[in-house]
């Protein structure tokens, strides 16, 4: 993985802190919104550790292919990040 690691594993590792916190929060029986708000958060971080983890992936293995010249790998990374974006969007 060409992303900054550490940039990604802050990333996830709030995100699971925040899932932990959303865990405590439907234990206590809280306000369903407070509750929503946490996991939209949530799902803000991972949406964000993804974003980097993409543009890494696109700055270093897509840029690659596409120096390799290697039509067949090309048309993979190609691939690849159309199969991503349909599942973003």
């Amino acid at each position: 993985m060409m992303a900054d690691k550490d940039k990604v594993s802050r990333l996830v590792k709030t995100a699971r802190g925040q899932l932990d916190g959303v865990l405590r929060m439907i234990e206590e029986d809280r306000y369903c919104m407070e509750v929503s708000a946490q996991l939209r958060a949530a799902q803000a971080l991972l949406a964000k550790a993804d974003r980097e983890i993409l543009k890494a992936h696109i700055a270093h293995c897509v840029r690659d292919a596409f120096d390799s010249r290697d039509e067949a790998e090309i048309d993979r990374k190609i691939e690849e990040l159309v199969q991503a974006m349909e599942k973003i969007g």
